[in-house]
């Protein structure tokens, strides 16, 4: 027995051991054909016609990365790789956008695909047809003249909406291409970069460290300068050959600054602690990885560095960091922005931004490199032209450690002619407002902001004195029906600030990566919202958003309201299966939660399931399939009021989870509510009100109907009682009672008692509170 206790798990051991072998040699194997394997299966679902004219055949894979050689019969046509293969070609996801890209053997682009993407761009809406269409005029271009040099690299249109993922496409495609043709893989009309011979390895000294002064920074190249008038930028877009764009020049003096802009690798000892202080560069020094670099990035001028976009998206589109063909445009996990440089004689910028480079990416401090900068301009009413100039930079050699001699390399990229030389000019201090970027941002959209506040007064006003208005319900029916049009059209249609559970999932993420309160306050009126809802969920719960700021919301409720006008019949759900509806708006809400904590970009795909940017942002302009969700979400509540809120929304569920921490109960109750009476409960719009009475404020949307009856003595059973008997002692205490007149007020009495007075005393709660049992709703 103890000899067949010991031999079982030995065996079972040795066999685990073997399986985990091969299973690691699988994978080790997986590694050197999976690139070769994920080409192929992309290959299967094309043919080569699409990307050379004639060609009926591929041949097998060439080389590592692959490429697939196309024929026609026997004649080459030229090469089909893939994209990511060469270059990055990492989007708003986080995930390569992979496309097929067809080159003849003399660098001549012939053909693209996109064959896979996890690209959110639905989520504004931008078809893919117009991202090919920008994309596809790079077919045609020679990319071997741009490989010698003698060309400059062309250039993708802007797509309104979806910039990054179209300039990351553009920038692969180009990249990747060039990194080919240099290879020499293309055949005899290649063009191969000649060897540059060994090289010694290079390395930052961290030895050397020392303070120094922000004149000395920029004199030696430490800091490195591109600055851009008004004229630059006019003369770059006249050059583009874009004849709308050049029609719409910058405003203003020529020699105005546009931009004034500097960059700085600061996890080099000496520039770190120069331009952020001992501290704050030991702190950073704590977070960087070994070899990892942080750039500092700070500019002053009209045109802002950092846009918007890192608001809506979490990327920044206006500057990429470029090395060889590697590039990578930084995301707000991977920034932090700077109120002042700690160099003494620095100029007080703007807007200054401390980037970590992702431990990732590629990126080798030692060699030169470049911060592109992208400057864009509005064409059309969702249409932008761009133009791009380069910062480049190159490590002083004083910061450099060698190991053994080299000679130069034979290609070092020189500085642009926008590029600060080694000893470029001081710095000028910026004469142009110095606030932080999003106070520029609120000035800016002033009158919307005023506008925005004024609503929200107004609506503090109606909740504040909501029984004074709820006791006349046509004022207040009236007030509510203007008010909700007023946030549809012009907060939802107009402004665009419809909230959605995406910001929720961007806010937890940024709590999760490092809160900063700049991201949010870039972002006016969704930050007025957001502020608003917060002390609204102290005092009211949920109510105060999704009964009156949901542009959605208002949209549901006034065509619900038009329905009942036009005598659409209206479906109250069974009160066992409501309860059980709707807890599907909690399993949404934790499911796009739990699926943000893996992939935000996923989790903001799946958040689709909110109709807000088909109905709301985009105004039904978008593909069929989301314009046909919407509408039949719509078409749901004209029969059932508000179906989306009450069932299927991720945000209101979202909100109801901290809304049960409201301090205060503004909405009143008699005893009699649900028992026996259930008049409230049956007329509720979107049945928040239990047959017991209480009100569920879960499901409340504040819209105060229940109020409305709560005072009406002539629909509420309990007001009714009060009424009547208030009318019986006035009766009573009339003087043609106490006269015992024959008047029309005369009561008639026998044995001391009314008689045929009082119909009022065979009224009870009981029977008052089965009046008009039928739902009816005013507003």
């Amino acid at each position: 027995m103890l000899q067949r206790t010991h031999v079982v798990p030995d065996f079972l051991t040795q066999a685990a051991r073997a399986l985990f072998a091969l299973a690691f040699l699988c994978v080790l194997s997986s590694f050197n054909t999976a690139s070769a394997a994920d080409l192929n299966g992309y290959l299967s679902k094309i043919a080569p016609a699409d990307f050379f004219a004639g060609a009926d055949r591929f041949g097998p894979p060439q080389g590592e990365p692959p490429i697939i050689p196309a024929y026609r019969g026997d004649q080459l046509q030229g090469f089909v790789y893939l994209n990511s293969d060469f270059a990055n070609a990492v989007g708003y996801s986080g995930k390569p956008i992979q496309m097929l890209v067809g080159i003849d053997p003399k660098g001549v682009l012939t053909g693209l695909k996109l064959v896979e993407h996890k690209e959110p761009i639905v989520l504004v809406g931008i078809p893919e047809k117009r991202i090919l269409e920008a994309v596809n005029k790079l077919i045609g271009a020679d990319l071997g003249s741009v490989a010698r040099g003698a060309a400059p690299a062309p250039q993708v249109d802007i797509v309104s909406g979806a910039t990054v993922t179209v300039l990351v496409i553009g920038d692969s495609i180009v990249r990747s291409a060039t990194k080919l043709i240099r290879s020499g893989r293309l055949g005899a009309q290649g063009s191969p970069v000649a060897a540059a011979g060994p090289r010694a390895a290079k390395a930052i000294d961290a030895a050397k460290s020392e303070v120094r002064d922000w004149q000395t920074l920029v004199g030696d190249g430490s800091v490195r300068r591109l600055t851009l008038s008004v004229a630059d930028i006019n003369q770059a877009f006249e050059k583009s050959g874009n004849a709308v764009a050049a029609a719409r020049p910058e405003e203003g003096a020529p020699d105005d600054s546009f931009i004034d802009l500097y960059v700085a690798d600061v996890a080099v000892p000496t520039i770190g602690r120069s331009l952020l202080g001992d501290e704050s560069y030991g702190r950073l020094a704590g977070r960087l990885k070994p070899g990892q670099q942080a750039l500092v990035v700070a500019g002053a001028g009209r045109y802002s560095f950092k846009g918007a976009a890192y608001v809506r998206g979490g990327i920044f589109d206006r500057i990429e960091l470029i090395q060889e063909t590697n590039s990578i445009r930084f995301r707000d996990r991977d920034h932090t922005r700077l109120g002042s440089l700690a160099a003494d004689g620095a100029p007080d910028f703007p807007e200054i931004a401390l980037f970590i480079v992702p431990a990732d990416f590629a990126f080798d401090a030692t060699e030169p490199w470049a911060l592109q900068l992208l400057v864009q301009r509005v064409v059309g009413a969702r249409d932008k032209a761009w133009v791009t100039f380069d910062l480049g930079y190159t490590l002083p050699e004083t910061y450099l450690k060698r190991e053994a001699p080299v000679r130069p390399a034979a290609a070092a990229a020189a500085p642009t002619a926008k590029s600060s030389p080694a000893a470029a000019p001081e710095a000028r201090v910026p004469t142009t407002d110095e606030d932080p970027l999003w106070m520029r941002i609120w000035r800016a959209d002033a009158l919307k902001i005023g506008t925005a506040m004024l609503a929200l007064g107004a609506l503090t006003l109606i909740f504040f004195f909501q029984n004074f208005l709820v006791r006349r319900p046509a004022v207040y029916t009236w007030v509510r029906r203007f008010y909700l049009l007023f946030i549809l059209v012009w907060l939802g249609w107009y402004a665009n600030a419809q909230l959605s559970v995406v910001n929720v999932l961007t806010f937890t993420n940024s709590l999760l990566t490092g809160f900063s309160w700049e991201y949010f306050l870039s972002a006016p009126l969704i930050f007025l919202l957001w502020a608003s809802i917060a002390a609204g969920l102290l005092f009211w719960g949920r109510g105060p958003f999704c009964g009156w700021l949901c542009p959605f919301g208002a949209l549901q409720e006034l065509l619900n309201n038009a329905a009942k006008a036009l005598k659409v019949p209206q479906y109250r759900v069974p009160w066992g299966l409501h309860e059980r509806l709707w807890p599907i708006k909690y399993i949404i809400f934790l499911g796009l939660f739990g699926m943000s904590l893996y992939s935000t970009a996923f989790a903001e795909q799946l958040a689709e399931v909110e109709p807000f940017k088909t109905s709301i942002v985009l105004k039904f302009a978008r593909e069929w399939p989301f314009v046909v969700y919407a509408l039949t979400l719509l078409a749901a509540g004209l029969f059932v009021e508000r179906f989306f809120c009450r069932y299927m929304c991720p945000l209101g569920a979202a909100l109801a989870i901290p809304g049960r921490i409201r301090m205060f109960e503004w909405l009143r109750r008699w005893p009699e509510c649900g028992s026996p009476c259930q008049r409230c409960a049956n007329e509720c719009p979107v049945q928040a009100i239990h047959p017991e009475g209480h009100i569920n404020v879960n499901e409340c949307i504040y819209c105060m109907h229940c109020q409305e009856l709560y005072f009406d003595d002539h629909r509420c059973p309990h007001m009714i009682q009060v009424r009547l008997k208030r009318e019986k002692r006035m009766a009573m205490s009339s003087p043609s009672m106490r006269s015992g007149g024959k008047g029309p007020n005369t009561i008639i009495t026998a044995g001391g008692k009314p008689v045929g007075a009082s119909p009022v005393d065979a009224i009870t709660p009981s029977a008052t509170c089965n009046l008009n049992r039928k739902p009816r709703r005013q507003s």
